[in-house]
């Protein structure tokens, strides 16, 4: 089955940095797009970041241009999300997901920008 676990989470202050790590098992890893979401308290949740199979086409939300960075390693089943310059409202939980044949999401990890 269809397995996505977020890591990486953690406690960091304004301007600092993080990365998260999506391990993907289950399904052909390479022949899907692979995507970050992020939810806040009282928010829904949004769409952070989309990387396509190879990693030749990505998009991000105008919140995180310039800041966030997707990337992936077909080889280890990974997707990453590089984060800097982060500030209190990245504050969310952050989850990876996969559509394979219907949406997958991990368990989610927890980041919080705060002084």
């Amino acid at each position: 089955q269809v397995q996505l676990v977020e890591s990486g989470g953690g406690l960091v202050q304004p301007g600092g940095s993080l990365r998260l790590s999506c391990a993907a098992s289950g399904f052909s890893f390479s022949s899907y797009a692979m995507s970050w979401y992020r939810q806040a308290p009282g928010k829904e949740r949004e769409l952070v970041a989309t990387m396509s199979t190879t990693g030749g086409s990505t998009s991000y939300a105008n919140s995180v241009k310039g800041r966030f960075t997707i990337s992936r390693d077909n080889a280890k089943n990974t997707v990453y999300l590089h984060m800097n310059s982060l500030k209190p409202e990245d504050t969310a939980v952050y989850y990876c997901s996969a559509w394979v044949f219907k949406a997958y999401w991990g368990q989610g990890t927890q980041v919080t920008v705060s002084s």
